[in-house]
């Protein structure tokens, strides 16, 4: 069979705008299997992204463009259209594919095999780190298989069908190499959209009705685009929250040193391009050292700094919606980053911000109940003053609601955890009551005026009061001392278990301490200490 075959630069550009169309109708199905504790953006999105800023550039060619004008749009427009980390290693897998046709007349089986071999070289050099089971690694299975065709003189139909079909196998297999992928039973999502992309260009090329890929052999295989993801509402990311990406221009950026002050900012890193024009990527907690390192070597535009733990709240939202409605949810109301955090790991759909000094309304709670995927809600206000905006908010819900009268986070924590998910609305509602009424409270803040405690005692302006099941008990100059003195007030001596919520303010350190200091004063009482970085409270405290 003859190893090439007559397409003109217009199919070439069609195939790929029909590519980016594929990946933009599919986008979402992508964007389901980025599984990654950060997700660095949405990986189908950002593939899209890239794809569409080179069908832009490619849409700006006169007729009549050369081959060169042509590989100069493509490269160009990925870089510019990059988006995310997987968006950034797109472009350069198109960049290295335009590289490796460099000096071949037309496209055939050996252009195929250059081609690839340069973009996978390209590809990995551009990340530092390559890790086994991502898009790297579906990229040069395909590689292999296009150098395999040439030796073999495939024809270049033949050489595309195996191509794609090499790359769909290694998709398959990216469970087996990258262990996050196994436990969520899911493949790679960036190596998903490459072969998509693959399979939808050599479709649109030959000529052929919807994709080559044998959809079939990837359900057999467990690894169906369409999946069920657990759903994670902890963040848990990398260290790092921004993810920072932007274009330089200079003609004296060196790409090394660059890279070398990127991993020292971060991780995920990535500089990619040639002077004048570079493409930068990197998580970093510090955009503005980034940005200020850049902007000494060159100009920078197109700046894109994203909160990575927001997108992940987002995406996580948007999974629960897509699954089968739990049959009980809750809604809870706190203050504080800590405290939502727990609340979440113990089952919580959705947390309000709110507690003592900023009450929210009954129109919070119920537009809280109605982002729960659930047939029924119960709702854990958690200070007194919110009990009865909860109560309206249940009344006015569209699906069964109820309120547990929870007076603090403490009181939820115990409510939860006496929750159970064979049981139903009411009598968990019951459980849960009982339980929490099973909890004392303490907390521990400032006074802002003079005042007395619950024995008439004098409190000062800035004194340290400790309140007990709402009433002072305490009054000092230290928190350690008015938390010994709340404590005493809630008889901590006979109870078992106790909860302390450092305040946004008390230092990890101050917590260690004061905890050490509570169990050698109460030697049965097991101390769970946690961040609950709650406002104006330094210590909020239960007993069990």
């Amino acid at each position: 069979m003859s190893q090439s075959a007559e397409y003109s630069s217009n199919d070439l550009l069609n195939a790929i705008a029909a590519a980016s169309r594929t990946l933009g109708e599919r986008k979402d199905e992508i964007n389901r299997l980025n599984v990654f504790p950060v997700p660095d953006g949405d990986t189908g999105t950002n593939m899209s992204l890239t794809l569409e800023s080179v069908v832009g550039n490619l849409a700006k060619l006169p007729i009549g463009a050369t081959p060169a004008d042509t590989r100069k749009a493509i490269t160009n427009g990925a870089l510019m259209g990059a988006r995310g980390n997987s968006g950034v290693i797109t472009s350069q897998i198109l960049r290295g594919l335009c590289e490796g046709s460099v000096g071949y007349d037309g496209l055939s089986t050996e252009a195929l095999a250059a081609a690839f071999a340069k973009s996978q070289e390209v590809a990995f050099q551009a990340v530092r780190k390559p890790v086994e089971g991502t898009i790297l690694t579906v990229l040069r299975d395909s590689a292999q298989a296009a150098k395999a065709a040439a030796k073999k003189k495939l024809s270049l139909e033949e050489a595309l069908q195996e191509i794609v079909g090499a790359a769909y196998a290694s998709v398959q297999r990216t469970p087996e190499l990258l262990p996050v992928l196994k436990e969520n039973g899911v493949v790679d999502a960036g190596g998903f959209g490459l072969a998509i992309l693959f399979d939808a260009f050599s479709a649109a090329l030959l000529g052929r009705d919807g994709q080559l890929a044998d959809e079939m052999l990837m359900v057999r295989a467990g690894v169906a685009p369409k999946v069920e993801i657990e759903q994670i509402n902890d963040w848990e990311g990398s260290a790092y929250r921004y993810c920072n990406e932007f274009l330089v221009d200079s003609d004296t950026l060196d790409k090394e040193e660059a890279l070398q002050f990127l991993s020292t900012m971060g991780d995920c890193e990535l500089c990619v391009g040639e002077a004048p024009k570079f493409k930068v990527h990197v998580h970093s907690n510090t955009p503005d050292q980034v940005l200020k390192y850049f902007l000494e070597r060159g100009q920078i535009s197109e700046v894109f700094i994203h909160n990575m733990q927001l997108q992940s709240q987002e995406r996580t939202e948007a999974i629960a919606k897509d699954q089968e409605p739990k049959e009980i949810g809750f809604v809870a109301v706190a203050a504080g980053e800590g405290n939502a955090n727990i609340l979440r790991s113990l089952g919580v759909d959705e947390v309000v911000s709110g507690g003592q000094t900023m009450n929210p309304s009954t129109k919070d709670l119920l537009d809280a109940v109605g982002k729960v995927n659930a047939r029924a809600v119960i709702i854990l206000p958690n200070n007194k003053n919110i009990i009865m905006a909860a109560n309206s908010a249940a009344e006015m819900a569209d699906i069964p609601c109820a309120v547990v009268p929870t007076t603090s986070v403490p009181e939820a924590f115990a409510a939860l955890f006496n929750f159970d998910a064979a049981a139903g609305l009411d009598e968990n509602v019951e459980a849960m009551t009982e339980a929490y009424e099973e909890v004392r409270t303490g907390e521990v803040t400032f006074a802002i005026k003079d005042s007395k405690d619950a024995h008439g005692g004098p409190i000062k302006a800035g004194d340290v009061i400790g309140i007990a099941d709402g009433s002072i008990e305490a009054v000092g100059s230290s928190v350690e001392d008015v938390v010994m003195g709340v404590l005493d007030a809630l008889e901590a001596e006979d109870a078992d278990i106790l909860t302390i919520l450092a305040g946004i303010d008390f230092s990890d350190d101050e917590l260690a301490a004061l905890a050490e200091a509570i169990e050698e004063r109460f030697e049965d009482l097991e101390v769970e200490a946690k961040r609950g970085d709650q406002p104006l409270y330094p210590i909020v405290l239960s007993v069990e």
